[in-house]
């Protein structure tokens, strides 16, 4: 079996992380594929994993009562999915669907957050990746909403 390391050491999330990092990460690290149309999680789901795509596409979502999903972004090679396990409560804001199959690697949640708190460079390095993240799904989600409501304006 071959090891995740060289994945994510290439992943562009993870691009420049010391070496070491990124060992401590691979035992967090598992292979996960998603057919077509398969939900990854819901909002209110509980937040567990996240996610560096390899192959495929995700649509984050959000759902509109009497109108359905709204996909706020599409994810593909090189994005990262979840940032939720992060920040406690630890629950999905979010849908995430497969728009394709889609294969990547699910990172456990609660052993990285352990890893980061034996290691606080490491979950500085997270932390500050992981905020960089959250800043482009804020600007998606607002460009997605000026476009919804510019339309009735």
């Amino acid at each position: 079996m071959q090891s995740l390391e060289p994945y994510l050491a290439e992943h562009p999330f993870l691009k420049g992380m010391e070496k070491r990092h990124i060992e401590l990460l691979v035992g967090c690290a598992a292979n996960v594929r998603f057919d077509e149309g398969q939900y990854i999680f819901r909002e209110g789901d509980e937040a567990k994993t996240f996610y560096f795509i390899r192959h495929g596409k995700l649509a984050l979502e959000v759902f509109r009562p009497q109108k359905g999903p709204l996909v706020i972004q599409t994810l593909q090679p090189g994005d990262v999915v979840g940032w939720s396990w992060l920040f406690p409560p630890h629950f999905r804001h979010f849908d995430c669907r497969a728009v394709e199959l889609t294969r990547a690697i699910a990172l456990d949640g609660t052993c990285v957050r352990d890893k980061c708190e034996e290691d606080h460079q490491l979950g500085y390095e997270i932390m500050k990746r992981f905020a960089h993240l959250m800043g482009h799904e804020l600007l998606a989600l607002r460009l997605q909403l000026l476009d919804v409501y510019g339309e009735h304006a």
